[in-house]
């Protein structure tokens, strides 16, 4: 196995001190090459109630110092199973939506070869981070969890808000419209015809009651079977989660997944053909004690550990 360069070692520099970076690793500029980069886009312009997902990506990577290299759940040492790197963050514009989609997109293109799990920043940015993926793979099968449907056509007149990513990407042909599912729905909507225009685009629908009653072996089951072998890109809102579980988000809605549950429905994706993911939405001036960051770091960590178990770019 190539040695990579890891993590800075928690027995000559105590987790509290040292590299803010994901889980300490190395900066992208301190490495020959990166299979898997972790890359933060403080971004929050698009959103439709509580700002302060631009703080996301710090208050993740601080969250993450307490990461361990090895993932018992799946078996991996994701750091010596290929080069991660912190790639640092995006910088977007915060008062042009449009332009800050732009640069999001360039920036992920420029990144390489190397496979992304992006930390927001406000669930806009997954659409510039599809457009990049579907660059390189073709149209790709999208897990999507969140609360919401985020397939909203618009808000206000804008087209392009933390509501709408996945709206857009099904119109510009970047998604398998075979394989598209949302998991954690859940909350009051507009009307029925929120439901009905989502299944129109291809979406299915696990909502959290379903999770809990039909069990996360049946849900992550179905799911594999819907995404089969198709390159896939995952997307995490963290309000996904139960506010009881993460409070510090922009659009909180009661009776959320809880962290396990999420944690275990990534693990069963153990084995399917992730090319890229993220984690967004986390607003930590809403948080308590971290619970939400410290939820978001772990979510990422299994999103990071998955990539590497498919081995290197």
């Amino acid at each position: 196995m190539d040695m990579h360069i890891g993590p800075v070692d928690s027995a000559k520099v105590p987790r509290f001190a040292g590299p803010a970076t994901f889980a300490r690793l190395p900066r992208l500029d301190q490495v020959e090459r990166c299979d898997v980069a972790v890359v933060g886009v403080p971004f929050d312009a698009g959103v439709s109630y509580r700002p302060g997902a631009r703080f996301g990506p710090a208050a993740v990577r601080e969250a993450s110092r307490l990461l361990r290299p090895y993932h018992p759940g799946l078996d991996v040492s994701p750091f010596e199973a290929v080069q991660v790197a912190d790639a640092g963050d995006i910088a977007a514009n915060p008062f042009n939506i449009a332009e800050a989609i732009e640069s999001i997109e360039a920036a992920a293109d420029d990144l390489g070869e190397a496979r992304l799990v992006t930390i927001g920043g406000d669930h806009t940015i997954a659409l510039p981070l599809l457009r990049a993926a579907a660059r390189k793979h073709g149209p790709v099968a999208l897990l999507h969890f969140d609360a919401h449907l985020d397939t909203w056509d618009t808000y206000f007149g804008a087209e392009y808000t933390h509501g709408t990513p996945f709206r857009r990407a099904v119109e510009e042909g970047i998604l398998d419209t075979e394989a598209l599912s949302h998991v954690g729905i859940r909350g009051p909507l507009y009307g029925k015809k929120d439901l009905e225009d989502d299944r129109r685009l291809g979406f299915g629908i696990v909502t959290a009651a379903d999770v809990l009653r039909r069990g996360l072996d049946e849900v992550i089951d179905a799911l594999r079977q819907r995404i089969g072998d198709r390159p896939l890109y995952v997307s995490v809102d963290i309000d996904v989660l139960d506010p009881a579980h993460a409070p510090g988000t922009g659009t909180p809605e009661a009776g959320g997944l809880t962290s396990r549950e999420l944690l275990e429905i990534l693990r069963g994706l153990a084995g399917a053909n992730l090319i890229g993911a993220d984690v967004v939405e986390v607003a930590p001036a809403y948080d308590h004690a971290e619970i939400t960051s410290v939820a978001a770091s772990h979510v990422a960590y299994d999103l990071v550990s998955l990539l590497a178990m498919k081995g290197k770019t």
